[in-house]
């Protein structure tokens, strides 16, 4: 049986085994104070056994709801209004999952169908061991003998890569890495074998290099197992790379499916055209603008200096923890200077000691004239903080709920008694424009914005105050695609128009390469690498960066659009005028 790109729906002539998951006109809705809302209409697509379906599309699309209302775990306020779910068990053969009584989900969930959640620090109890965590659904389906229950807790943990799991099995989430608690949250949905696995963004979160070990992971799963799993992702390098087949949304319906290598080549909805232009991942890298003679004079002067940066920090009992041991480098005025490397590698402590957070164990750090690392008093410290601003990862906790935007925005005015309350109204607009946000946003809270507006406003908070510098801690990396495309330029146009220098903290490198001009490569707290983005991107020299630009998803994909964009292939000696043969 085949199926028609656009709605999923059979066609005649063909026969073949019932697909795992079939759902077909899938409609949800929700019950809000201000009517009902229609999260998803007419949605038609298969999972086959052994293979992986990607439902891939920007927030608000509709992907969750899908996938919770396979699970039949959708909010209390929501509804499946119309259509149909159909699950093929091994056991019990065509199951239709719409109206499914919770005694018989209870059932289902674990053994038949599992989910492996986004947020594995959300997701875990944080009171009970890892063993316990795992072994929950064994529980849950009957098992009772301890003894039995432990052996395949260990046995799970070591499918899934955790080092030592006997010990690993007593410990507790917050003393695991967010990769680690990952694979729990794997070990946990694989532990009764279920046919189906929802896999709803189980790596948005965490580095390119523990991303590509646990798909690597649900790769072998699926493929020893037969499992057929339901990929949820923004990504669609990731999915690119790993999924069979591809389903495209966005409001709520399908724009186009099919299979992924097809999709992918030769899109046919606009939307999917945009995705794929606005995905770092997927993206040519664009050259940087050269600078004019003014700019190029200006650059030679080091904004920023850091030399010799070592930061440590105590732990009662223990030796002191080195989270950045002897980092040097430089950001030349109206550039952008990368930080890069995996959780843990010092990113951070880096960034918030620039930005006068920290006091360094060691080393000196200068931006413009000022002596970070000699900072004492309030007012030093005041004067320094107007100059240079940071931009945390997280808007929804960065921007104060209780706050209009307008306040939010004013604030720092307040704070530094810059301007009179009508100069500042006026700045508040200005700066509102100035990161293309409407006028009339600044009479709402943060929870009336969506992510990227809000990111917006914590951009717009840090430059209202004119600083020289600004660093931006994973910005943009819990943002869709297109969110993230939009603020990228966004950064782009305000360093050009207003010559500001950045620092921007990272583990996504295809972000990287196409906003820095200069890149430090941090692993364990040490600096491996550092050079311009072209150098450190083309020709890495340590195997670590190596290692890292390898883990960017969609390489299969890449590789193809470059093949295709490559101009004619050079005449042979024999079409060539005589003069360029011998040259």
């Amino acid at each position: 049986m085949s199926t028609d790109t656009t709605t999923g729906a059979a066609t005649p002539g063909a026969t073949t085994t019932a697909p795992l998951l079939s759902i077909r006109d899938l409609a949800v809705q929700y019950r809000t104070r201000t009517g009902v809302v229609e999260a998803v209409r007419g949605v038609s697509f298969d999972v086959e056994a052994g293979a992986v379906t990607a439902l891939v599309g920007e927030s608000g699309s509709g992907k969750t709801t899908v996938a919770q209302s396979v699970i039949g775990l959708l909010a209390a306020n929501g509804h499946v209004s119309a259509g149909s779910i159909a699950l093929n068990e091994r056991t019990d053969g065509l199951t239709e999952l719409v109206g499914l009584s919770e005694r018989r989900w209870r059932r289902l969930r674990g053994r038949c169908i599992a989910l492996i959640p986004q947020d594995p620090g959300n997701s875990l109890n944080p009171v009970a061991t890892i063993g316990w965590s795992v072994g929950e659904s064994l529980r849950i389906h009957g098992w009772t003998d301890r003894a039995a229950i432990h052996a395949r807790v260990i046995d799970l943990l070591g499918r899934v890569g955790i080092d030592d799991p006997e010990a690993r099995s007593r410990q507790y989430p917050h003393e695991l890495s967010g990769g680690m608690r990952q694979r729990v949250l794997i070990a946990a949905a694989i532990a009764l074998e279920p046919e189906l696995i929802i896999a709803d963004e189980p790596t948005s979160a965490l580095d390119v290099t523990v991303a590509r070990t646990v798909l690597d992971l649900l790769d072998d799963l699926r493929a020893e197992s037969g499992t057929g799993i339901l990929f949820i992702t923004h990504d669609l390098a990731v999915a690119a790379d790993r999924s069979d087949r591809i389903v495209v949304m966005r409001g709520g319906q399908v724009q186009e499916q099919g299979e992924t290598a097809r999709v992918l080549a030769t899109p046919t909805s606009e939307y999917t055209r945009t995705l794929l232009a606005d995905a770092p991942s997927l993206a040519r890298v664009v050259e940087r603008r050269a600078p004019d003679a003014s700019a190029a004079a200006a650059a030679e002067r080091s904004l920023v200096e850091v030399t010799a940066l070592t930061q440590e920090f105590r732990r009662p009992g223990r030796p002191p923890l080195r989270a950045v041991d002897d980092v040097s480098f430089t950001v030349a005025r109206g550039t952008t200077h990368a930080l890069v490397g995996e959780s843990g590698s010092g990113k951070t402590t880096t960034g918030r000691s620039i930005a006068g957070f920290n006091r360094p164990t060691s080393g000196t750090i200068r931006v413009g004239d000022t002596d970070v690392t000699a900072l004492t008093g309030a007012r030093e410290r005041r004067a320094f903080h107007r100059r240079t601003q940071l931009v945390y990862q997280n808007p929804y906790a960065s921007l104060d709920p209780r706050q209009r935007i307008a306040d939010i925005l004013a604030e720092p005015l307040r704070n530094f008694s810059l301007d009179t309350r009508a100069e500042r109204a006026d700045r508040v607009a200005h700066h509102l424009e100035l990161v293309s946000l409407a006028p009339e946003l600044a009479s709402r809270h943060p929870r009336e914005l969506s992510g990227g507006q809000r990111q917006r406003v914590a951009i717009a908070r840090a430059l209202i105050v004119e600083p020289e510098l600004v660093v931006l801690d994973e910005a943009v990396s819990a943002l869709d695609v297109t969110v993230q495309a939009q603020i990228l330029r966004l950064l782009a146009r305000l360093q050009e128009e207003l010559g500001l220098t950045y620092v921007f903290i990272s583990h996504d490198l295809a972000v990287v390469r196409q906003i820095s001009d200069t890149v430090s490569v941090l692993q364990r707290g040490r600096q491996v690498e550092h050079g311009t983005a072209e150098d450190v991107f083309t020709h890495p020299q340590h195997p670590y960066t190596r290692q890292l630009l390898a883990a960017i998803p969609g390489r299969s994909l890449r590789a193809g659009a470059e093949h295709a964009a490559e101009p004619t292939p050079d005449p042979t000696p024999d079409e060539l005028p005589s003069e360029e043969v011998h040259a």
